[in-house]
């Protein structure tokens, strides 16, 4: 299949040898190799020439994968179709006849879940590993555990240019073979905007960083040579710069993939006079663009995020990692020297992440979710990184609110989505919307929120008419492929506005959407969430919205919705579906209702008057958790026994009961038991006989010693009982007159003597003297510099040399002569 030579034309081709010999010894290998070396096009027909059956080519991007076929086409001299083809989403060029099929990471995931063991292929080829995207994470994944159980022939290559290689060869149990590339000169200069400009939010750029970047593409036709490649996060960015660069005088060229194949591959041929191509991150690897000298680069990047607080997910606009920016300012270099001019300063270039993260740490996960329930156990994938916990939870969650999964298991209508090739809302919103408003404007509708961003104004509905009026070539190509997909329904009749509203809530049914006050802004959603509508927005008539797209707002709880549609509580109760529950709650009091709610929203509610006793025992114990033990009367002797208890706990364990506050609290209905009976309100509460339930809880036999083990007063020399303090089990307390201890001997103690008694020894005044737990050494070591200090005080009180022999007393002395 190559021509003799042709492996000595590009870099790669010394690397060739060994690449072949080690998926002869191993099956799998890597190939590092950076960008220009010619591993996207002259590898594969290697492996085609190497083995049997068909090499499958599986690239991030739609335009990459058409441009690599069409190279390959090119060096064999043959139209695509033929010996090389492609398969993209809605298009695919290929034959019986065709031995390379270059196809996108997202295509090959379906084909792999339809049949794992990929039947006729003989080798993959995973270009573009580097980048992390989640479909060619899990396309990796899903290949490794086919070669492992199905097909041990299967050739399996992994190429990156950046990657931790050595972690990637680990992964797939092969050697890593690496090619370099001849680097050209490369001029960088860092040309950041005259005046500071408003960092990117969501999916908002500041327009002047925009006008910035116009300038700069001017500046780099005016002073450098060739053709210019400009970086721009999105579509609607590379609009508008296009708009801003009339008159230039070069052919302004906009690379994206939601542009036409014959669009794309134009954008990717030379001119015949001088271009400017604005591409997304389409251009940043994968690609060749021929004629390209100087690449001015916006330095942002639109990348899934999902805000796991408010529960929406889209796309973000971040600053570009070093890497990346390595990848794009290295267009200028691939055939001749060239220049890269950066809106930034070097000294904010130092300040980016060195690596973007991989996706499956920040992405919305519901996809990877669908994928790996299809496909089998997740625990068993090889994965680079796995999924964080959390946002996995979250996705299956979703999936199975929208019937996708049940139980774990993925569902039929899950398998249906799973095969449509969009976000899982999306294509249960194609399905199941066709037969609710037609297939034509399910298509339409689902076509409009499958774009990146970049319409303007939040009315769904005057999107799809300027959709409609404008021709979208783009647009229209999806919704012909939707159309293709969806279940054949006729039109239903469904006003527009509605149809619209009744799409994006099959999409989105946490994000329908009810005006908290007539003609207001803000609504609250069936997921739980605020949004706000931004100030004119015509949406405000509608009291009941389907929320497509919102993203948060720095300083603000609501999320500003960005795209919506009308629809009415009818529809929403019939999209989402309403659930009647008998709601008993504590609210200062007991509160029983049958609700009728449409997810968090509260459609409405009626008094239910004879509550389940379980539910109104549990809503009080609820109650008293919420409020505090306050709620309760612990009257002297509750606090007494409680006091007691624990102090005979402390000291011999089990079986005595744990009756402190945290204890008490979580175990309420078991120990206030039948009294709960009837409990509706605070003052119920408040009536209840808490001594006589903690009295109930106590162990038998040890119950009837309490108050021998932990008595409530003791017994002095003076015959007076004084009452314990147990504030401290550990150490309770007994407060007396220093001369009511006369001749005690030894200090009392608790529990079997187990715990003794502290003392404090008063003054005739009641005031502090001493405190001790042994009176022994008290009365030897310690009272005879207490006496001295104290006698002359408190002169009618007796104060003898030999208190162990005095008569215990708490009168005063009679005062002599």
């Amino acid at each position: 299949m190559l021509a003799d030579g042709l492996l000595d034309s590009l870099p790669v081709g010394v690397a060739v040898p060994g690449l072949l010999a080690a998926l002869d010894a191993a099956g799998t290998a890597v190939l590092q190799a950076p960008p220009g070396t010619g591993k996207t096009t002259l590898v594969p027909l290697a492996l085609a020439d190497h083995v049997p059956g068909r090499v499958v080519v599986a690239e991030p991007r739609r335009v990459a994968a058409r441009a690599a076929a069409a190279r390959m086409a090119a060096l064999l001299g043959q139209e695509v179709g033929g010996t090389v083809g492609y398969a993209v989403r809605g298009e695919r060029r290929a034959g019986p006849g065709t031995r390379v099929e270059v196809v996108t990471t997202g295509l090959l995931l379906r084909r792999l879940l339809r049949d794992p063991e990929l039947p006729g292929v003989g080798a993959l080829l995973l270009d573009e590993v580097h980048e992390r995207q989640l479909d060619a994470d899990l396309v990796l994944a899903f290949a490794l555990q086919s070669r492992q159980l199905l097909r041990e022939d299967l050739r399996l290559v992994a190429a990156s240019a950046t990657l931790d290689v050595p972690r990637l060869a680990q992964l797939l149990g092969g050697p890593v073979v690496t090619a370099t590339a001849p680097v050209h000169p490369l001029q960088v200069l860092w040309c950041p905007p005259p005046r500071p400009v408003r960092p990117p939010d969501g999916l908002r750029v500041d327009p002047a960083l925009l006008d910035h970047v116009a300038a700069l593409v001017r500046r780099a036709l005016a002073e450098h040579p060739g053709d210019v490649l400009a970086f721009l996060p999105g579509t609607g960015e590379i609009r508008s710069v296009e708009g801003r660069l009339r008159g230039v005088d070069a052919d302004v060229v906009p690379l994206h993939g939601r542009r036409s194949g014959a669009e794309q591959d134009a954008a990717l041929r030379p001119g015949t006079r001088r271009r400017v191509v604005l591409s997304t991150a389409v251009a940043e690897s994968s690609l060749t663009v021929p004629g390209v000298r100087v690449v001015v680069d916006a330095g942002l990047s639109r990348v899934p995020r999902v805000d796991h607080a408010r529960g929406f997910g889209g796309l973000d606009t971040v600053r570009v990692s070093r890497a990346s920016a390595d990848q794009r300012a290295g267009r200028a270099a691939r055939e001749a020297p060239g220049a890269v001019l950066r809106a930034w300063s070097a000294a904010d270039h130092a300040l980016l992440p060195a690596h973007s993260a991989p996706e499956i740490l920040t992405a919305d996960l519901t996809g990877f979710a669908l994928l790996t329930a299809g496909w089998g156990d997740l625990e068993d994938l090889a994965l680079l990184d796995p999924p964080p916990a959390g946002p996995l939870s979250a996705a299956r969650e979703a999936l199975h609110r929208l019937g996708a999964l049940e139980g774990g298991t993925i569902t039929a209508l899950g398998r249906a989505m799973a095969d449509v090739g969009l976000h899982p809302r999306l294509a249960r919103a194609l399905l199941q919307g066709a037969g609710r408003v037609g297939s034509t404007a399910a298509a339409e509708v689902v076509a409009l929120l499958s774009e990146d961003g970049g319409r303007s104004g939040d009315d769904l509905v005057a999107a799809w008419r300027a959709a409609e009026r404008d021709g979208d070539p783009g647009w229209r190509r999806e919704v012909r492929r939707l159309r293709a997909l969806a279940p054949e329904h006729p039109g239903t009749g469904v006003p527009r506005d509605l149809a619209a509203g009744t799409v994006v809530a099959l999409a989105h049914p946490e994000r329908v959407a009810r005006q908290r006050a007539p003609g207001g802004a803000a609504y609250a959603t069936a997921g739980g969430t605020g949004v706000e509508l931004a100030d004119g927005s015509g949406l405000r008539s509608s009291p009941w919205l389907a929320v497509a797209v919102a993203d948060r707002v720095p300083g603000r709880a609501a999320a500003r919705v960005r795209a919506a549609a009308p629809l009415d509580e009818g529809t929403a109760r019939d999209v989402v579906g309403v659930e009647v529950v008998e709601e008993v709650r504590w609210d200062g009091d007991v509160r029983a209702r049958r609700v009728e709610r449409l997810g968090a929203l509260e459609l409405s509610a009626r008094p239910l008057p004879h509550p389940p006793a379980a539910a109104v025992a549990d809503a009080v114990a609820e109650g008293v958790r919420r409020e505090g033990l306050g709620l309760l009367t612990f009257g002297p002797a509750a606090a007494s026994l409680r006091a007691r208890v624990a102090c005979c706990r402390a000291a011999q364990g089990e079986p005595w009961p744990d009756l402190g506050d945290e204890h008490l609290l979580a175990t309420l209905p078991e120990w206030l038991g039948t009294q709960l009976a009837g409990v509706r309100s605070r003052r119920d509460l408040a009536r209840l006989d808490v001594a006589a339930a903690l009295r109930a809880r106590l162990p038998w036999p040890q119950a009837g010693r309490l108050d021998e083990l932990a008595p409530v007063d003791l017994p002095v020399p003076t015959g007076r009982r004084v009452r314990v303090d147990y504030a401290d089990p550990a150490r309770p307390v007994v407060a007396l007159k220093l001369q009511e201890a006369f001749g005690w001997t030894a200090t009392p103690r608790l529990v079997d003597g187990r715990v003794p008694v502290v003392l404090h020894l008063l003054s005739p005044a009641g005031r502090p003297l001493a405190v001790t737990a042994d009176l022994g050494s008290f009365w030897r070591d310690v009272y005879p510099s207490v006496r001295a200090e104290v006698r002359g005080r408190y002169p009618r009180h007796p104060w003898p040399q030999d208190p162990l022999t005095a008569t215990p007393t708490a009168r005063t002395a009679r005062r002599s002569g």
